[in-house]
């Protein structure tokens, strides 16, 4: 073989080499906040899907548009239902779903039902639970003023009126309307039911011991609607009508909602400024993250306050599978948190944030027990 030839193979094989190397070193870029390590490439999947929560499904639906989270170094297309954190507890158990979304952590008992191993709770986000009410007679620049008891009391089916004396006392000043108090809850499994019962039973000892709090209640009175979509379209269209709803949907349906007393004895309005400050003085958090704020003491906090969180098993089987959700969620929890202001959610607060970093990182994938999230580098 002539020297050229012999060069002309040489030179061959080394472009082979090089070729080889950047396929299997290739890089990706970090997916919001923390230190990253290499990883050779990004999962592939054709998209992730999730169910749950309704308080979340306008934040869930900014995060995960087409131009959103789909756009990001490593990002997959997400196919969220918004089918209510019962449902999206239970799908999760019956692993029809790659995450849950739910407004209430999962009991104990839930847990014990997994089949797939220990599952995790990492909080997305925060938010207000507004009393929304529908009475014409009053103008919508003027917040009625709610307590935890007197709310409990209509609830309870007691307070029938509008006028009633306990609710007059409340309001001095404003005129009333003798006009009968429809009762609207949520038909189906609820974490917004569960954030506002456990409001209920901290505040009232008689709502929590005839009704308790949970996901579902057997309601002394009202009318269901399901999501909180539908209580929303239920408080506007129906006269007299009160309900709970997360503070998104009043706004964005323009319905009239109260001020409540909190346990500092002050009437705050639902806002993000008071649901922040009602997670600010909850000081003690457990280590599972299954916790409830409801009524923690601070003067502007706003007392019908709680997280949200993603639901999923520590242990992935599905390596690819597992990687991709491990990348959502750091996505979701860091530079996802920017969807959340203009929505009427709280950002989390970066405490918060690094509890969920130790969570993620705690999920394992495939047989060797691997980390699912190892960071992402560009």
């Amino acid at each position: 073989m002539s020297k050229q030839k012999r060069l002309a193979l040489l030179l061959g094989v080394a472009v082979v080499i090089s070729v080889f190397i950047s396929a299997c070193g290739g890089t990706s870029g970090n997916n919001g906040g923390g230190t990253s390590t290499p990883t050779a490439t990004c999962p592939s999947v054709s998209g992730l899907t999730g169910a749950g929560s309704t308080f979340d499904n306008p934040l869930f639906s900014q995060m995960f548009a087409p131009s959103n989270y789909p756009t990001t170094k490593c990002g997959t297309n997400v196919n969220y239902q918004s089918v209510g954190s019962g449902a999206g507890i239970n799908q999760l158990l019956s692993h029809t779903v790659d995450f849950g979304a739910t407004d209430s952590p999962m009991t104990d008992t839930q847990l014990a039902q997994s089949t797939g191993g220990l599952i995790i709770h990492i909080p997305v986000t925060l938010g207000a639970e507004a009393i929304s009410y529908n009475l014409t007679a009053i103008p919508s620049t003027t917040h009625l003023q709610f307590t935890g008891p007197v709310i409990a009391q209509i609830y309870l089916g007691k307070i029938t009126f509008w006028d009633d004396a306990a609710i007059k006392a409340l309001n001095p000043g404003v005129s009333l309307p003798h006009e009968t108090i429809s009762v609207v809850h949520r038909s189906d499994g609820s974490g917004t039911t569960s954030i506002f019962t456990h409001y209920l039973s901290a505040i009232s000892p008689d709502w929590s011991s005839k009704v308790g709090a949970g996901t579902t209640v057997n309601w002394p009175v009202g009318v269901g609607g399901k999501g909180n979509a539908g209580v929303a379209a239920a408080v506007k269209s129906t006269a007299g009508a009160i309900g709970y709803l997360e503070l998104a949907y009043v706004l964005s349906n323009n319905i009239t909602y109260g001020v409540v007393q909190n346990a500092a004895g002050n009437y705050v309005a639902p806002s993000l400024d008071g649901a922040k400050e009602d997670a600010a003085n909850v000081t003690t958090i457990p280590a599972d993250l299954r916790f409830f704020i409801v009524n923690a003491p601070g003067a502007n906090s706003y007392p019908i306050s709680g997280f949200s969180w993603v639901i999923v098993y520590q242990h992935q089987s599905n390596a690819t599978k597992g990687e991709a959700i491990a990348n959502l969620l750091w996505w979701m929890t860091h530079e996802g948190q920017q969807y959340s202001t203009p929505l009427s959610y709280v950002p989390l607060p970066a405490a918060i944030v690094t509890k969920d970093e130790a969570q993620i990182k705690s999920m394992t994938c495939g047989s060797n027990n691997a980390p699912c999230y190892t960071g992402i580098v560009s």
